[in-house]
């Protein structure tokens, strides 16, 4: 691998559930992958559910299924020159090191990692993995729940993970998400 390449790391996350952390990854990950032609990874760390790991299985299987779909998959893949970027399922306790190794390993420079990360911050190694990444993106909704909790956890970020130095944080995020229901 290129020594001068730097590869960056980026969470959506979020201390609730149904924010659209899963939908944002997947769709930030495949329009710079497909449309903007970088190389991105997805570390799927969001335990019990990993849902992109389910709808990457899911969305194999149909294609697989269909006549039509692997012909428009196969056109797909050789008008771009790109595979389909990968999908791994780890914990959060390893989900950084794991990233670091594929990293490391790739025969193509990757050049945006994502992760998808559970919802709260009683997972185990869920705060030294926010600690790994280079920018965090939280969406939050109206709702007042959202906003405390939300509002709670930038400060953990910024007064207990960013204020000890041992941290790759560049930048924290919040954006409205006013499409969810």
């Amino acid at each position: 691998m290129n020594a001068k390449h730097k590869t960056v790391f980026i969470a959506f996350s979020s201390q609730k559930g149904g924010v659209g952390k899963s939908t944002f990854t997947t769709l930030v990950a495949s329009t710079m992958h497909y449309r903007l032609g970088y190389n991105v990874a997805v570390f799927d760390a969001d335990f019990p559910q990993h849902s992109l790991m389910k709808m990457k299985t899911r969305d194999l299987a149909m294609v697989m299924e269909n006549e039509a779909l692997i012909k428009l998959a196969y056109k797909q893949f050789t008008t771009i020159n790109k595979k389909a970027y990968p999908i791994m399922q780890y914990k959060a306790d390893s989900v950084l090191e794991a990233a670091h190794e594929f990293v490391n390993t790739s025969s193509v420079p990757v050049d945006v990692v994502f992760f998808d990360l559970p919802g709260t911050v009683n997972t185990p190694g869920i705060l030294k993995a926010l600690a790994g990444m280079h920018h965090i993106f939280t969406p939050i909704t109206a709702d007042r729940v959202v906003m405390e909790s939300t509002l709670i956890f930038t400060q953990l970020l910024q007064d207990v993970i960013m204020k000890k130095g041992e941290t790759s944080i560049e930048t924290i995020n919040l954006f409205w998400n006013v499409s969810v229901l």
